[in-house]
Parts: structure tokens; C-alpha cells; sequence
């Protein structure tokens, strides 16, 4: 075989390796434009507690006007916030309003708000679509990461028991103090405030959609917190027997047994006795008691509404009117 032949270049090999070149190119604009967009908005907060020495975390503005987002949990208890952004402009910040149910808050800063970047929309989300971290991980300012859509409609549940719905996967690497940070797309739209991971496993971390932050934000700003209701019912997931399904028409084998009931409450006040099974509420059905949680919103507060209970072998239909959880 001629030596100049061995030496020629694979006309193949070579046309692969400039695409390959021309993708990375294509990955490595994306993730600059994004931080470029996003990241003189985003904020280090460190936290001085009313108890105890206070913690750190991330926070990013998303009005022109100095609101900030962030998790719950990060500003938890605090007594002081101080946010400081990328270029070393430090500015106090106050709560503006808080809600554990999303492990979501607003700020407002005290002080002018250097940039900010802007809400984009989580319906828009593809599955292995490119997405960017930005916080500030174990005190490291502006540390970025970059990754993909893992999965889309988690479910995750905050530290006060609630389900967070429509939560974002991502295997963007996140660490302690990257809580309260944005996800951000590739056109630097936030469609994400990075709240979770899993400790023991590599890759799996969690964002709050843009559209739970963008109806969460809104009520934070408008009222401090998000309203709520409740029918006073302790609840136990319980599985029902398929014969009574089949007899009653239910949509859901199980529902919630109803193991007690506040007297002073609006289940009592409708008819509700410890031992009934839920398995509906204003015609949706109920087969858990995350499902009943769901169906508790604002929109239901002082509304009757009627409730589809098992009393022993009957089927019965409650008027209830839920009530407002009073604020903590």
C-alpha cells in the first residue's frame, strides 16, 4: 500500500469531525448567551437568622423594580437579608411574601437593582432540551452548570407536606446553595427556580416550574401569600374494594378514609364522620390525599361544593364549604 495513501485523511472522518466541532461551538454559544443574559441578575443571599447562624443561598431578579425569587427554605426564619450580586453590588433585601407549600419567595431589594432577567414559560419545555443552572454552591459566587431536561411533571413534596406539581428534572448539577437559583433556557429565559436534589444519587436535581413561579410570584406580590383551604379532615390513603367500584361507578380504586374530623370544621359542618371514604370533591375524583390537597384551592375558598363520601356500603353527596388556612 502506498505510503502517501495511508497518510490521506478519511474525507468521512474529517467532514464528522468538523460537525462535531460545529456542535460544540453551537452548545458553547448557547450556554454563554444564557449566562450572559442571566447571570448579572443573579444574586448570592446570605441569610441572618432570628435563631441560630443563618444559612446561605441563591436568588435571581425578575422585575425591573428589584423583586426577587427564591426558595422558602433559604430565607427561612431570617432576621436580615443581604444580597449581593455578581459584580460585588451588595443591597439588603426584604421579604415581600412566602410560601412553604412551593418552597417559593419574594423579595424586594432595598436598593437598586442592578439587572435582572426575565420569566419565561415551562410549557414551552422539551425533554432534553439544553438548560443552565446559575447559583452559588457552598459559597462559590456565579458558578455555573450547564445540562438537559431529564423529565418533565415531578412531583415533589415540600417541607410542609404539600405536593409541588409540574416540577422539572434537570441533570444541571446542583449543590447546597444553588437553592433559589434560576434554570435558565437557551434564549436566557428563567424557566426554573432550582430548589432539590437527591443526595445519594449524581444527576438528579429538581426546579419549580416558571409557570407555578409566575401564579406563586403573583399572589406573593399582590397579598404576601398564597391562599389556601382546608375542610378539617385527618386522611388516610385506602384502597377500595373493586365490587363497591364497580358498583358505584368510582373512577379510582382507593380514596381517603377520614380517620378524624374537627368538630369546628368545615367537613363536620357538612356531614363528614370519621370512618366515611372520600372519593370525590366538586366532580373530580379523590384516590389520595395529595389528590384532595390538589383540589383545595383558592378558587373553592367559601364555595359549596359537593363531596362524594362511602359511608359503609352507601354513597352519599356533602355540601362543604372549605375554609381558608389562616396564614402561619
Amino acid at each position: 500500500m502506498n505510503t502517501i495513501d495511508q497518510l490521506q485523511p478519511d474525507p468521512q472522518s474529517t467532514s464528522s469531525t468538523a460537525n462535531d466541532l460545529a456542535a460544540f461551538d453551537a452548545y458553547s454559544r448557547a450556554v454563554i448567551g444564557a449566562v450572559d443574559k442571566v447571570g448579572p441578575a443573579v444574586l448570592h443571599l446570605q441569610v441572618e437568622a432570628q435563631k441560630g447562624h443563618g444559612g446561605s443561598g441563591s436568588g435571581v431578579v425578575f422585575t425591573p423594580d428589584g423583586y426577587v425569587l427564591t426558595n422558602s427554605h433559604v430565607i427561612a426564619g431570617a432576621k436580615r437579608i443581604i444580597a449581593t450580586f455578581q459584580d460585588g453590588h451588595a443591597v439588603t433585601a426584604s421579604i415581600v411574601g412566602d410560601d412553604p407549600g412551593t418552597d417559593l419567595a419574594v423579595l424586594r431589594l432595598d436598593g437598586e437593582a442592578t439587572a435582572w432577567a426575565r420569566l419565561g414559560r415551562s410549557d414551552d419545555l422539551r425533554v432534553g432540551q439544553l438548560v443552565v443552572a446559575i447559583g452559588n454552591p457552598f459559597g462559590f459566587q456565579a458558578t455555573v452548570t450547564a445540562g438537559v431536561v431529564s423529565a418533565l411533571g415531578r412531583s415533589l413534596r415540600s417541607r410542609s407536606g404539600r405536593l409541588i406539581d409540574s416540577v422539572i428534572q434537570t441533570d444541571a448539577a446542583l449543590n447546597p446553595g444553588n437553592s433559589g437559583g434560576p434554570l435558565v433556557n437557551s434564549a436566557g429565559e428563567i424557566i426554573g427556580i432550582n430548589t432539590a436534589i437527591i443526595a445519594m444519587a449524581q444527576g438528579i436535581c429538581f426546579s419549580i416550574s416558571a409557570d407555578t413561579v409566575e401564579f406563586v410570584a403573583a399572589r406573593l406580590i399582590r397579598e404576601g401569600r398564597v391562599r389556601r383551604c382546608y375542610i378539617g379532615v385527618a386522611g388516610q390513603n385506602v384502597p377500595v374494594a373493586r365490587k363497591v367500584v364497580r358498583f358505584h361507578n368510582l373512577a379510582r380504586e382507593s380514596g381517603v378514609l377520614a380517620q378524624s374530623v374537627s368538630q369546628d370544621g368545615a367537613a363536620s359542618a357538612a356531614g363528614l364522620l370519621s370512618g366515611d371514604i372520600i372519593v370525590e370533591l366538586d366532580g373530580h375524583a379523590v384516590g389520595s390525599v395529595d389528590e384532595l390537597h390538589r383540589l383545595l384551592i383558592e378558587d373553592r375558598l367559601g364555595v359549596s361544593v359537593p363531596m362524594v363520601v362511602l359511608r359503609r356500603e352507601l354513597k352519599l353527596t356533602l355540601p362543604v364549604v372549605p375554609r381558608e388556612i389562616p396564614p402561619a
